[in-house]
């Protein structure tokens, strides 16, 4: 399974689209927006954000301008508490409202239609599930235990009730096709992947990254390793890819499959702690030839104090997971310590780096 990409858009993403705050030069800018405040609003926001995808308002919305009770006739909702959610939306950039009334949506609303290219539909169903909101609350019990909130809340591990729960494990893996639908075109653009050989992507997830890579480089093949009941629903069926893919149903921890050229492992190892980092690593190690390359795809932090967007990510797995983000120093002794090198890092459009290691 694809683990967690970052939850926040690219600097190009439409989502990226809401203007900041600016601060108020009336005599009401007490009644402005704070930091603090925004913060603590911030499950409100999130909510209102899921009802109306539920509810699908941004779909109605695709041809045009409509009121909050031509919106809650077509939904069957109630028009009063529809507007106000939708008030409230515009004020973070989701919709616009006219002087007549009307509800339009901005870039970043279009971004939520189901089906719409880039959608983050998916997404924003499974960052507003009762799964994410249950290990937030618990964040304060994290704090002392140490110990994810879904654990407490839950009962098990969070891929482990993705397991035993198909509808919740659905909805996970569309999530992360949707959030690194235009990603891993990005990361397909960034790396100077050879002309020819096979590509194994381990733990791939439904495959966007390695039908990103083939589509662009004809001479390639690929396979995409993950768990059986993942790859069933693959995205590597095209008329282009015809012939030059295979799918195998594993497991990271247990073994790899042998004999690829190249091999991919996206948005993987921050959801892990460092040893189980490391036993997918030696695995991967023993599959492998002395000099074959591994591009580790992930956030890097950096080694300072320097802020980065993916430290938000780092509180989802917090809460959710044992893993976290790493500098490129953590990155670059795990590798070390599973029996790779460090070759270079190669940045991407997107906030995720390539870090290229060769196996020893």
């Amino acid at each position: 399974m694809e683990g967690f990409p970052h939850p926040l858009p690219n600097r190009s993403s439409p989502l990226s689209a809401r203007p900041a705050p600016q601060p108020s030069t009336t005599a009401n800018s007490h009644h402005s927006a704070s930091p603090l405040h925004d913060l603590m609003y911030g499950y409100i926001h999130a909510s209102a954000l899921r009802a109306v995808v539920i509810h699908r308002i941004p779909d109605l919305l695709a041809e045009a301008p409509l009121t909050a009770e031509q919106l809650a006739a077509e939904a069957g909702l109630k028009a009063g508490p529809l507007h106000r959610i939708l008030r409230l939306l515009a004020v973070r950039g989701i919709f616009q409202q006219d002087t007549g009334g009307a509800f339009a949506l901005t870039p970043a609303g279009h971004a939520l239609r189901a089906g719409a290219a880039g959608s983050q539909r998916d997404a924003v169903l499974l960052f507003t599930d009762a799964m994410f909101r249950r290990s937030a609350v618990s964040l304060d019990d994290t704090l002392r235990t140490g110990e994810p909130g879904f654990d407490s809340a839950y009962g098990m591990p969070l891929f482990d009730h993705l397991t035993g729960h198909p509808e919740d494990s659905r909805l996970f893996d569309t999530a992360m096709s949707s959030l690194t639908s235009g990603v891993n075109e990005k990361i397909a653009e960034s790396y100077p992947f050879p002309d020819t050989g096979r590509i194994i992507d381990v733990a791939g997830g439904r495959g966007g990254l390695l039908r990103a890579v083939l589509t662009r480089h004809p001479g390639l093949t690929g396979l995409l390793f993950d768990r059986p009941e993942t790859v069933t629903d693959h995205l590597l069926n095209t008329g282009e890819l015809t012939g030059r893919w295979q799918t195998e149903g594993g497991d990271v921890f247990t073994a790899v499959p042998s004999d690829g050229d190249l091999y991919l492992l996206k948005n993987i190892l921050h959801d892990f702690p460092d040893d189980d980092c490391l036993r997918i690593l030696t695995n991967i190690r023993r599959a492998v030839s002395t000099g074959t390359k591994l591009l580790v795809i992930d956030a890097v932090l950096p080694d300072d104090a320097t802020p980065h967007p993916a430290i938000a990510l780092d509180i989802v797995m917090l809460m959710t997971l044992r893993g976290r983000e790493r500098t490129r120093t953590e990155f670059e002794q795990l590798l070390q310590d599973a029996g790779f090198r460090v070759n270079r890092t190669v940045p991407t459009p997107a906030l995720t780096s390539i870090i290229e290691a060769e196996a020893l």
